[in-house]
């Protein structure tokens, strides 16, 4: 029995929902405005994964162009019942104001890994849908309800109606059958029968620091639902020196040993030191990511074992320790007909008109789109910040002729956060390198007056960004041996849900490529390679 440090999916990776086929164990995260959508992730033993799909992968299965920020794919669920997986989903089209306008979907698959069918529409009424297989051979979909009125909580209740797989629609009566605690916004359900009883675990009280996890259950699945004597199951809210905080949005596992586990939502906050005063406990530039905790069962009741908060080191299952190859190279030189699962663009897959492997090959080729504050196509391709500290470098070619276009790399929370270190243009010094800044929507470059003149004899310009938990800093080469550091240091908790303006997102800060040609001319950079090393 090996130990298992949380979390265990580190970076962006909220909202996990856990499926156990046989002896082999998957989690689907959230991916919101990111593409493909939904992150499938595999496991032998609880302790070590790897990522094994990115199911939504064609634009007639999620087409987010136009999204807002946070929007997209909130909290999938993922199931495996009559010889095949289902998945679950949400695609979110408005955040703001009274309404959440929502589309709730089915995919299935037979394999994991393979090419997952085109979507059934279930309903659009709220969010976070679950699919439950009952005993019986009845399925039904459960999903909070959003009450968009004035004067009253958004979060109705979560409501339950039969769904019908061989007609593709829901049908029957949609009951209210649980309208949560005391701890409100009530969310996320995940229905389970266990021996006599049907399970109803829900996320309540909101994803920041006062998240949490609650459980009820009934003898019957339309209820009245009874809930657990020693609510929540999980919060963080009462350990406010934990490393881990926002537990909550969770769901179960039984393993083929007889043992009973818990994946939860979790965020890890920065150091306080060098950050502003705070009326919350922290930033968290990784996002909200899953870690695990252990179950155990009293009076038909289950418990975190230890205690109702996320714990940093459990005892993992008594299976024996199974690891994998690094899924992700820490230097990526584009050599392969497609890119690397863990990068990502926005809203939409970028055909080969945007985003090329083969046009100039060992490198990816990014033709210049919309800028970095556009919400319908950009040429960005960019990874998960995924650790505290870390550098990640790349080299790229790049000769604009207007200030109109720009290439480089760019650390990303949101289309209003983020700064980027570009090669672009300047009517009097030629081709620069330069800094453009977006915070909270206030825009600057750093180095304005002072920007970089690139030779025109370089073809390639290496940048690379250094992470140093609380701050981050570029440097630039121009022949990849001797780098110079730009004497400007950014905040790291400033690519954080915690620090964004207005509130209501739910992603991470990235790391990435990208090309922006503002004139129409589709200006194109090749980037030779791309590295990450924690």
């Amino acid at each position: 029995m090996s130990k298992i440090i949380n979390p265990i999916l580190t970076g962006f990776h909220p909202d996990p929902s856990i499926c156990r086929v046989e002896e082999d164990y998957y989690i689907a995260v959230s991916t919101f405005e990111w593409f493909p959508g939904v992150g499938i992730f595999h496991s032998k033993d609880l302790k070590n994964w790897r990522l094994i799909s990115r199911p939504l992968n064609r634009i007639s299965q999620l087409n987010m162009m136009g999204n807002p920020d946070s929007g997209g794919i909130w909290a999938p669920q993922l199931s495996y019942h009559d010889g095949k997986f289902w998945l679950i989903y949400t695609d979110v089209k408005v955040t703001e104001g009274q309404w959440k306008d929502c589309h709730n979907y089915l995919v299935t698959c037979e394999k994991i890994d393979g090419e997952w069918t085109e979507p059934i529409y279930l309903n659009s009424s709220g969010f976070d849908p679950s699919l439950f297989h009952d005993e019986d051979g009845k399925k039904y979909l459960a999903n909070m309800y959003w009450d968009h009125r004035v004067n009253q909580h958004n979060f109705y209740g979560i409501i339950l109606q039969e769904y019908d797989p061989e007609a593709g629609k829901l049908v029957g009566k949609s009951e209210i059958i649980f309208k949560g605690t005391d701890l409100m916004l009530t969310e996320a359900p995940h229905i389970y029968k266990i021996d006599e009883y049907y399970y109803l675990l829900t996320a309540e009280g909101g994803t920041k620091y006062d998240h949490a996890a609650t459980i009820a259950r009934s003898k019957e699945l339309w209820g009245p639902y009874e809930v657990h004597p020693e609510n929540p199951l999980i919060t963080g809210w009462a350990t406010p020196r934990n490393p881990l905080q926002k537990a909550g949005h969770a769901s179960i596992v039984h393993t083929h040993t007889d043992e009973w586990f818990l994946v939860h939502l979790t965020g890890r906050p920065l150091p306080k030191e060098g950050q502003p005063l705070l009326d919350h406990r922290g930033y968290c530039p990784l996002g909200r990511e899953t870690a695990i905790q252990r179950l155990e069962w009293k009076d038909g009741w289950p418990y975190v074992v230890g205690g109702n908060y996320p714990a940093l080191e459990i005892e993992g299952p008594k299976i024996d320790e199974v690891k994998w190859e690094p899924d992700y190279p820490e230097k990526d030189e584009f050599n392969s007909d497609r890119l690397n699962p863990h990068f990502q663009t926005l809203r939409i897959p970028l055909d080969e008109a945007i985003v090329s492997l083969t046009d100039r090959p060992g490198h990816l080729r990014l033709y210049g789109r919309e800028s970095l504050t556009s919400k319908f196509t950009q040429a960005f391709v960019a990874r998960r910040w995924q650790h505290f500290h870390f550098t990640a470098e790349t080299k790229v070619a790049f000769r604009p002729d207007t200030f109109q276009q720009s290439a480089g790399l760019v650390n990303y929370y949101n289309t209003q956060n983020w700064t980027s270190l570009q090669i672009s243009w300047n009517e009097e010094k030629g081709r620069i390198l330069e800094l453009m800044t977006c915070d909270n929507f206030t825009f600057d470059q750093p180095l304005l007056g002072k920007e970089i003149i690139i030779p025109d004899e370089v073809e390639y310009v290496y940048l690379r960004v250094e992470v140093k938990t609380n701050h981050y800093q570029y440097l630039y080469s121009f022949d990849g041996d001797n780098w110079t550091e730009i004497p400007v240091t950014f905040h790291s908790y400033k690519l954080s849900d915690d620090y964004i303006k207005g509130g209501g997102f739910f992603t991470g800060a990235f790391v990435g490529m990208q090309c922006q040609d503002t004139s129409g001319q589709n200006k194109y950079a090749d980037f030779d390679y791309f590295t990450y090393k924690a």
